[in-house]
């Protein structure tokens, strides 16, 4: 419900009637190569999620069976995504550091997909890749720092949560591979410290709203690997011009792509994606490609296999059971959400102009063409090792529940002063273009 809430939001700040392709010869892999390599295409943005990781052994957050959130019933949490819980971390920083010791970067190779991201960099296309992702693994695959927005923050920099003093790197790591929480070094805070991801309940990077105007200047995005339903992030899909044309890169389809002329869905894994994209430009990419890749070989210290992992499987039927309960510390905030969009829906559809028939407004929405659909199979990695027990947690005071909208799939809202603000860009001939923050 609250996923289509935030669907419908994002067509009414950004609809386009889909038809025939105009920027594309057609809906996809040779088309789609054919003018990333053309001089038309110039500026190409990302958005990437956890899925172009997934092939380097790090799990993503949502799959049932083998996501983080359906893996952590070791950790004795009161909802999978209180390791990710600002206030939950205030009280209880010890299971995110025992989870940090597994996904601290420096465990994992950058996966073909990263060095795609590098080589667009390279060949002098990319503008911005815009990643969810805190793992550092587009730096560690050498794309310039400056062509990286890490919208939810990373593991590369960390401060004290009390007195926001920055905490040296190296003291971080020994604490971190430790599962050990460090304190601040300051005279007098001995504050608990954090690295510089977001976590729900934190606002976005002050220079958030500064970069996502560039998405005017798009020539193509590429969304690869994400589910596109932590918001705000999911809503700059919205934000690239009309005649921007759109390819997803993912196991499923997502989100609203195929309301567009131009959009394009490559439903594969995101490795074997990028080597057909670069099989087809030909020129020497692929060659470049695997170069780039294996400059990367080294870059990495793996796992022992011995190493006990905090991640396992089976919690899924405890979620079920409900035993894991969903995160109850969201629920306000997605009834928050949910009552400024009906508002942005109720104008949207005052505007269109009274219904015929007394019809929900989703109703009178035309169905997105079916983009061309380029599928295959691919295996997920298997969270590796055996649990390590623990002991119990302190729950979260649990919030006023929101029936309908406390459902399994929550996005992720982020506030600045307790407000979601829609940033406006500049309206194309299209239709107008905007966004959540």
């Amino acid at each position: 419900m609250s996923e289509f809430i935030m669907d419908r939001l994002s067509q009414l700040l950004g609809r386009v009637k889909p038809g025939d392709p105009i920027v594309l010869e057609g809906r996809d892999i040779p088309s789609v190569a054919k003018f990333l390599k053309s001089d038309e295409c110039k500026n190409v943005f990302l958005m990437v999620g956890a899925g172009i990781s997934t092939s380097a052994g790090i799990p993503d957050f949502r799959s049932p069976d083998t996501g983080l959130y359906a893996n952590l019933a070791k950790l004795h949490l009161p909802y999978p995504e209180a390791v990710f819980d600002i206030r939950y971390f205030s009280q209880n920083p010890k299971p995110f550091y025992t989870l940090a010791a597994e996904l601290y970067p420096g465990y994992y190779r950058p996966t073909i997909t990263h060095s795609f991201i590098r080589l667009l960099a390279e060949k002098g296309k990319l503008y911005t890749c815009f990643t969810q992702n805190i793992d550092t693994l587009e730096r560690r695959a050498g794309v310039p720092v400056e062509k990286i927005f890490e919208a939810h923050g990373s593991f590369a920099t960390q401060r004290c949560i009390k007195c926001k003093t920055e905490y040296p790197t190296e003291e971080m790591m020994q604490h971190v591979k430790k599962a050990e929480v460090p304190h601040c070094n300051s005279e007098g805070c001995d504050g608990v410290v954090k690295p510089d991801i977001v976590f729900f309940g934190e606002g976005l990077p002050d220079t958030f709203e500064s970069a996502i105007r560039n998405l005017e200047e798009a020539d193509l995005l590429i969304i690869m690997g994400t589910s596109l339903t932590v918001y705000p992030f999911a809503a700059l899909r919205s934000m690239v011009p009309a005649k921007c044309p759109r390819v997803l890169i993912n196991l499923d389809r997502v989100g609203d792509i195929g309301a567009r002329a131009d959009d394009v869905a490559l439903l594969m894994a995101c490795d074997e994606a990028v080597r057909k994209l670069c099989d087809e430009i030909g020129d020497g990419w692929t060659e470049d490609l695997e170069r780039l890749w294996a400059e990367t070989e080294n870059s990495y210290t793996p796992r022992s296999a011995e190493e006990p992992s905090v991640i396992g499987k089976g919690d899924k039927a405890k979620v079920k059971e409900g035993k894991l309960p969903n995160n109850p510390h969201l629920e306000d905030e997605v009834a928050r959400i949910a009552k400024m969009v009906e508002e942005k829906m109720k104008v949207g559809d005052e505007e269109a102009g009274p219904s015929k028939e007394d019809k929900p407004a989703a109703a009178e929405e035309p169905q997105p063409a079916e983009p061309a659909e380029v599928s295959a199979a691919s295996a997920k990695p298997e969270p590796s090792g055996a649990p390590k027990a623990g002991a119990e947690t302190p729950a979260l005071e649990k919030p006023a529940a929101v029936a309908e909208l406390a459902g399994a799939t929550h996005p992720t809202p982020h506030y600045e002063d307790g407000e979601l603000s829609v940033p406006q860009t500049k309206p194309s001939e299209e239709g107008p273009e905007g966004g959540d923050k």
